[in-house]
């Protein structure tokens, strides 16, 4: 399982001068990812981001729950003063709460005992208006922690932003990375239903093989229209054209996931009705080899046979 607090950091090390420019007010002209290994007794610092940029050190920490050992703000001073005496520069440190939680509300931003204050800046996703990382694909998955009252919507958004990023590669990864990000906050079916669909309907993949279900459809219409009335072979020949379209869209899924598989299951596929193609469309997910879908499609027949007998 792929933890979300290193996906973040993968994200921050990938679009430094991104993040940089969201936390700090302004692009810099450089971002330098500091691969460094604090010294003395080592820190867990496994989820946090350390950039060189523009004379300063950027220290990036990402949190799920605002709660710690040792706490947030003791560990904040630990790594101001290793890093300063490591580089000589001065440290901007940025705490990114995740996701709302009691302890994440009332984390301080400073470190405070004795004479000693030690403060750093907290970000609360939760309060962050969704804009400030609509327009920027780099932040896109940290959208899904912004500030909302309706989930839908906000969803729907990130998938239209998303549609807009013109590499086919990056718009994958950040679709991904998005999925991921969003099973914090959202309901999986809630995620599947608008950002895997939105992004595979949207495509110009699916567009393309749905219009040749759509093409092959009419033809099939026209010749039964002949026999038994355009009106009639019209809708038929729709319906089975949209049908046709599913059923390639799930091969190609499959395919991609499974790889190679028997000419007697690619049949078995293609004569699903729409409805089954579409919850074959979201079983798929879980699927990790062939024997998984042969057990779907068991499944499947089963559940024909019950509904024939009733």
């Amino acid at each position: 399982m792929i933890q979300t607090d290193n996906l973040c950091k993968y994200l921050a090390e990938k679009y430094p001068l991104d993040f940089a420019e969201w936390v700090l007010g302004q692009r810099p002209t450089e971002a330098e990812i500091l691969k460094t290994e604090l010294s003395i007794e080592p820190i867990r610092a496994d989820f946090v981001v350390f950039l060189k940029v523009d004379g300063c050190i950027l220290h990036l920490e990402f949190q799920t729950v605002g709660e710690s050992k040792p706490p947030v703000p003791l560990r904040m001073l630990d790594y101001f003063v290793r890093l300063y005496r490591k580089y000589g520069l001065p440290v901007v440190q940025v705490v990114v709460i995740l996701t709302e939680t009691a302890a994440g509300r009332s984390l301080p931003n400073e470190f405070r005992v004795g004479d000693t204050v030690h403060r750093y800046h907290v970000i609360r996703m939760w309060e962050q208006p969704p804009e400030l990382f609509l327009n920027h694909p780099a932040l896109l998955p940290l959208a899904v922690f912004s500030r909302t009252t309706n989930p839908n919507e906000l969803l729907t958004q990130v998938g239209e932003s998303i549609e807009t990023i013109a590499k086919p590669v990056e718009r994958r990864d950040i679709l991904t990375c998005t999925q991921i990000l969003a099973g914090l906050r959202f309901d999986q079916n809630l995620i599947r239903a608008i950002l895997r669909e939105r992004h595979m309907r949207e495509s110009v993949i699916y567009q393309e093989i749905l219009e040749e279900g759509r093409q092959e459809g009419r033809q099939e219409g026209r010749q039964e229209g002949r026999q038994e009335g355009r009106q009639e072979g019209r809708q038929e020949g729709q319906q089975e054209g949209l049908r046709q379209g599913e059923a390639k869209i799930v091969l190609r899924q499959l395919s991609r996931r499974l790889g190679l598989f028997s000419a007697d299951l690619k049949q078995r596929i293609e004569s699903l009705p729409v409805a089954r193609l579409e919850e074959l469309g979201d079983a798929l997910l879980d699927f990790h080899e062939v024997k998984d879908l042969e057990t779907w499609l068991a499944q499947e027949g089963g559940a024909s046979e019950s509904s024939t007998e009733s």
